[in-house]
């Protein structure tokens, strides 16, 4: 059984693909993980705490794009009546 070049070339090449997919998924993971707290946050902040903040598309991105502090920020935004409001 002889293994060509051609065969090691792709093995290589599905090894620097497996490599390069683990990195991609693993940081789109944790910010998928950053935005969905950051939303849940704001949830909370509305809801559960009771504070007037307008939920617009505008506001959701922010906390997609930042997460908890940019949740964090829209909140102090909203209690110092800045924005969202």
């Amino acid at each position: 059984m002889v293994v060509s070049i051609t065969e090691i070339s792709v093995l290589i090449l599905a090894a620097v693909a497996a490599f390069v997919l683990y990195k991609v998924l693993k940081t789109a993971t944790s910010l998928a993980v950053n935005a969905v707290l950051g939303v849940l946050t704001l949830i909370v902040a509305k809801f559960l705490l009771g504070l007037e903040i307008a939920i617009t598309w505008i506001a959701v991105l922010i906390c997609a794009i930042g997460g908890i502090l940019g949740a964090l920020v829209i909140i102090v935004l909203n209690y110092l009546k800045i924005a969202f409001v």
